[in-house]
C-alpha cells in the first residue's frame, strides 16, 4: 500500500479518535450522590432515552418517581426495570398523551388527589419531527407537544409545587432554540409561509426557555426555581423519526460520537439533585451554566408569551 495513502488512514483514524475523546471528557457528569428519600418526582417521556436514565437515577436516590407516559405498554415495562435495578418500589406509571390537553387535565387531576407534595417537575417529554397537522386542540401538534402542554402541565401543578417549597422545574430544552423566531402574533404557527419540522421544535424550545424565565421571575423568590437545559447530541429513539433522509443518515453515521442516553441524562440530574446551584443563570448543558440567546433575555416577551400561552390552553 503506497505509504501515503497509509498516513492518510492513520491520520483519519487519529482525528476520529481525538474526537471521540474530546466528547466523552467534555461530557458533563453529575458527580453528587445525595439521597432524594421523601421527595416526590415526575419525569414526563419516561419510558425510554433520557426520561427514562433520568427516572431511574432518581429511584435509586430513593424518591418516589411518576413516570409520565404516552404508551403505557411501554411505560409498564420501564417502571418495571426501574423498580428491579433500584430495589425502590415507589415507582408509578400514569398516562399522559401532550397532543391532548383534556390528557394532561386529568393526569393533574390524578397528582392532586393522590400526592401531598411536589419537589421536582420534569418536563423531558418531547417530539423532534412533527407533522403539519393541528391537535383537537386545535393547535400545531409540534408547538402543543413540545410546549403548550408542558406549560399548562406545569401551571397546573404550580400550586403543589408552590406548597413543597424548596422545589424545583426542569425544562428539557435544546441549542436548537438559537434557531427560533417567536412571533407573538402567530404563537401557533398558523401563517407561516412555508411549515417547516425544524423551525417548530426550535420555536417550542425557545418558548420553554422563555417560560422557565418568567417561571423564576415570579416564584423564585418564594422557594420554586426553574431550570432549562440542553441535554446534547444523544443517541436515542428521536433520530429514527427525522424526516431528513440525509440528516437521519448522517446522524447515524456520526452515532459513536453522540452521547449515551445516560449521558445526555446527567445535566437533568444536576439540576434535580444538587442542594446548591452556584450559577445565576438558568440555561445548562454539560452540568454548567451555558448561553443563550438573545431572544431568552427579553422578560417582556417573556411575559407576554406567559399571557397568550394561558388563552391557547384556555388556562383561564
Amino acid at each position: 500500500m503506497d505509504l501515503t495513502i497509509v498516513i492518510l488512514i492513520y491520520t483519519i483514524i487519529l482525528i476520529l479518535l481525538s474526537l471521540w475523546i474530546y466528547c466523552k471528557i467534555s461530557c458533563g457528569i453529575c458527580k453528587y450522590s445525595g439521597h432524594l428519600i421523601g421527595k416526590v418526582v415526575i419525569v414526563t417521556g419516561a419510558n425510554s432515552g433520557i426520561g427514562y436514565e433520568t427516572a431511574k437515577d432518581l429511584a435509586q436516590r430513593g424518591a418516589k418517581v411518576i413516570l409520565a407516559c404516552r404508551n403505557l405498554e411501554r411505560g409498564a415495562s420501564a417502571r418495571d426495570k426501574i423498580i428491579a435495578s433500584s430495589n425502590n418500589n415507589n415507582v408509578h406509571l400514569l398516562h399522559l398523551d401532550l397532543a391532548s390537553l383534556a390528557s394532561v387535565r386529568r393526569f393533574v387531576d390524578s397528582i392532586l388527589q393522590n400526592e401531598e407534595r411536589l419537589d421536582i417537575l420534569i418536563n423531558n417529554a418531547g417530539q423532534y419531527y412533527t407533522e403539519n397537522k393541528k391537535t383537537e386542540d386545535g393547535l400545531l401538534l409540534g408547538m402543543q407537544v413540545n410546549y403548550f402542554s408542558s406549560f399548562l402541565l406545569t401551571s397546573l401543578l404550580l400550586p403543589l409545587l408552590k406548597a413543597s417549597a424548596p422545589s424545583r422545574i426542569i425544562n428539557i430544552s435544546s441549542i436548537a432554540h438559537f434557531f427560533g423566531r417567536i412571533d407573538l402574533n402567530d404563537l401557533n404557527m398558523e401563517y407561516s409561509a412555508i411549515f417547516n419540522s425544524h423551525l417548530v421544535y426550535a420555536n417550542a424550545k425557545l418558548c420553554l426557555l422563555l417560560m422557565t424565565m418568567e417561571l423564576n421571575r415570579r416564584y423564585k423568590l418564594k422557594g420554586l426555581t426553574a431550570y432549562a437545559l440542553h441535554p446534547g447530541v444523544v443517541n436515542t429513539e428521536m433520530v429514527q423519526h427525522l424526516n431528513s433522509w440525509f440528516v437521519r443518515n448522517i446522524l447515524k453515521i456520526s452515532k459513536t460520537f453522540h452521547k449515551t442516553p445516560w449521558e445526555g441524562a446527567q445535566t437533568t440530574i444536576y439540576l434535580a439533585v444538587t442542594p446548591e446551584i452556584n450559577e445565576i443563570g438558568c440555561f445548562f448543558k454539560d452540568c454548567n451554566e451555558a448561553r443563550c440567546s438573545r431572544a431568552v433575555q427579553d422578560l417582556e416577551s417573556a411575559s407576554k408569551l406567559w399571557e397568550l400561552s394561558e388563552k391557547y390552553v384556555n388556562l383561564k
